[in-house]
């Protein structure tokens, strides 16, 4: 019987030194030496680690490997955006990389399918099957950066954000998500600055309150609806953790963090006729009034079998004029990768579904939009 070796990505620095000591007999700053050929070099073969002695070197080998998921599928679109299907186990999750005169934005998954049911989004139409381990969420970030490369000529890093938007609700993963985070912003790690990542919530606040006092980076938060009666008929979250309780968390958060510049962005999703009339905009103004935010719309990014639409560009327009005039900063999103299904809401992967959503879904005869509130 051959025993399964242990994954180095799934520690974070601190875990790793713990390894080192108590597993191998070695000291602290060995466990620095391979994070720096890991993390700074994306090295996974222990033979290339030329400042490891040959006796550690042959016992990792021996107990240990450097395993990130591994590209199944890539698609590249026109906009230059480009989706990767990464290999976890003997299922597929997307990773996204989306590039800009100015930054490399990666964003990434956190679990197999979707725990949530959020009404409007193709992920959560595939229900959902486990959690990511620490190495298949870091591990995304990992093997992007070796399919990406450093820029020859200007010597930028391949990923300058991060952003868990991907599959996945990353709350209900905050066990494998915090250590995941603290590789991305370890100096031994991706060396990424806390403003440059960020993690999104749709409302899973014991999740958000362990975040409290233990990571400090970016947060934005999936809102979607300015009451609980229409947030709970699109995203069923709200029955657990109404808004009200939702947004309490978010300031003690955010009052904690200085990643957040003492502000939260607020995601909301534009759909047609359902969230997107003046009355929503005022009341959505209203309800962050004693939570300080930036406002991120999403017009809504179709995919098969949705039973909404996106909202008219007259429609965005009015939507977004209304809330300015209560002074909020407010941006409209620009959709990117919408042609190779990457845009925000469109990320399917290979999912084992635990839940029977899917077949529930293809049984129904017929899908009926919600109504506005």
């Amino acid at each position: 019987m051959t025993t399964e070796k242990i994954n180095l990505l799934d520690f974070d620095r601190k875990a790793l030194r713990t390894f080192f000591a108590e597993e191998l007999g070695e000291k602290a700053f060995r466990a620095d030496q391979l994070m720096k050929w890991i993390y700074h070099f994306g090295c996974d073969d222990f033979d290339q680690m030329n400042n490891l002695n040959k006796k550690l070197r042959e016992k990792l080998k021996a107990v240990c490997e450097i395993r990130a998921p591994y590209v199944s599928e890539a698609q590249h679109s026109s906009d230059g955006t480009i989706k990767w299907a990464m290999r976890v186990g003997n299922q597929d999750v997307e990773t996204v990389y989306i590039p800009d005169d100015d930054r490399a934005t990666l964003c990434v998954s956190s679990q197999v399918g979707c725990a949530l049911d959020c009404k409007f989004c193709s992920t959560a139409q595939q229900g959902f099957n486990r959690n990511l381990k620490v190495s298949e969420i870091i591990g995304q970030v990992w093997r992007a950066a070796k399919e990406i490369g450093v820029e020859k000529e200007t010597g930028r890093r391949p990923i300058t954000n991060v952003v868990m938007m991907g599959m996945g609700e990353p709350l209900l993963n905050v066990k494998n998500l915090l250590p995941a985070l603290n590789l991305m912003l370890d100096d031994l790690g991706f060396g990424l600055s806390k403003r440059r990542v960020t993690v999104s919530t749709s409302g899973v606040v014991s999740g958000l309150e362990k975040m409290i006092g233990n990571i400090d980076v970016a947060l934005a938060i999936s809102l979607h609806a300015p009451t609980d009666d229409l947030r709970s008929q699109i995203m069923p979250i709200n029955d657990r953790y109404d808004i009200d309780t939702f947004l309490a968390c978010v300031r003690r958060y955010i009052a904690s963090s200085n990643a957040n510049r003492g502000r939260v962005t607020v995601e909301y999703i534009l759909l047609d006729h359902v969230n997107d009339d003046m009355e929503h905009a005022r009341q959505l103004a209203e309800l962050l009034k004693d939570t300080p935010a930036k406002i991120n719309l999403i017009p809504f990014n179709p995919y098969p079998g949705s039973p909404y639409k996106k909202p008219s560009n007259s429609r965005i327009d009015r939507f977004m004029k209304t809330l300015m005039k209560y002074e909020y900063t407010v941006t409209v999103r620009r959709t990117r990768g919408d042609d190779i299904d990457a845009a925000c809401g469109q990320l399917v992967g290979e999912v084992i579904d635990r839940t029977k959503r899917t077949q529930t879904r293809l049984t129904m005869k017929e899908q009926i939009p919600v109504k506005s509130v």
